[in-house]
């Protein structure tokens, strides 16, 4: 269920950056862009992509230079990540938190999906996936652990500030960074951006347990996938943004793997001494359960209830046959 609401929620995230990009977008690339002056896209120029620019201009004459521009983008995107990193960090311990449980719990996890496989009702599948709930619930294991996809929605008005500022400013449009036109994309750019988020993917997967590592393969790979999309899509300024982004996120992994995982780990063993694994679920919790609904199945439970209904019937028909034999005596 987290799982699917996660690549759920990416793949809505990335429509969206998409659409925003396209409709921003719907004049081409280069100077002559008529930037938006009315509706949406208008009031997202005005109060986004007209702060950005005059940020990038006066960043640009402060540091001087061919390349200066390219090197303000570079300064600002350093900037939100860092401002961001405190946010991450944390949803990577939430996440590191409960993935550390699920692997105490593993073995009552097992057993329900090994038995749900072989419930023969909706009714017995109904009631193992409560089992599920009730051993997440008793050991204080939540479903959404982490926030999810909140540090990049967070960024999504960062990704049209920039490209409204490129895209419609005559002297940032004409900017190049190693020859390459920032308005425009490039392939080499791209590239290198995509690569560090695929090492933070590679990062990530070594410390899930083997059962998870397939499980959330999609998610490992949609990071990198968005961030080759936009970047081949639009232009080298976004490409900058997240090239940045994935050194900042290569140092955040890191800085996940060897400090905050090892304390997590010793948080969570601590706190189980104090508070133990909750047994929920064992083999007799499922031999009753599938006696329970084999019995209300089965014919000679079925032929009992038929039984006592055609007692029940027969009773009532003697009963309103005396009510007719009384009032015909009065009569």
């Amino acid at each position: 269920m987290k799982k699917r609401l996660k690549q759920v929620l990416g793949i809505i995230l990335l429509l969206t950056v998409v659409l925003t990009l396209s409709a921003c977008s719907q004049h081409g690339f280069g100077a002559a862009n008529k930037p938006p002056s009315g509706g949406p896209y208008g009031f997202i120029f005005k109060y986004l992509g007209v702060p950005f620019q005059n940020l990038m201009l006066y960043t640009s004459r402060t540091i001087g230079g061919a390349e200066s521009y390219a090197w303000g983008i570079i300064i600002i995107s350093f900037v939100v990540r860092l401002l961001l990193l405190p946010l991450s960090l944390i949803q990577q311990k939430k996440a590191t938190v409960q993935q550390e449980k699920l692997k105490v719990i593993q073995p009552q996890m097992k057993l329900i999906q090994e038995h749900q496989k072989k419930a023969k009702t909706p009714e017995e599948q109904t009631a193992i996936s409560q089992l599920m709930m009730k051993v997440y619930s008793q050991n204080n294991i939540k479903l959404t652990g982490g926030i999810g996809c909140l540090p990049l929605l967070l960024q999504l008005p960062i990704f049209v500030a920039i490209y409204q500022a490129v895209q419609y400013s005559p002297e940032i449009s004409r900017a190049t960074f190693w020859g390459a036109p920032l308005a425009k994309p490039n392939v080499i750019i791209a590239v290198i951006a995509t690569i560090f988020y695929v090492i933070q993917a590679w990062m990530q997967s070594r410390t899930l347990p083997a059962e998870q590592k397939q499980q959330m393969q999609m998610m490992l790979l949609m990071n990198p996938a968005i961030t080759f999309f936009i970047s081949i899509t639009y232009s080298a300024a976004l490409a900058l943004y997240f090239l940045i982004g994935g050194i900042i996120i290569v140092i955040q992994q890191a800085i996940n793997d060897y400090i905050v995982t090892p304390r997590v780990r010793q948080q969570v063993d601590a706190d189980l001494k104090v508070h133990p694994i909750v047994t929920v679920v064992t083999e007799d919790t499922f031999k009753d359960l599938a006696q329970k609904y084999q019995t209300a199945q089965s014919p000679t439970a079925n032929s009992q209830v038929d039984k006592q209904l055609a007692q029940q019937h027969q009773r009532n028909r003697q009963r309103n046959a005396g009510k007719q034999q009384h009032h015909s005596s009065h009569k």
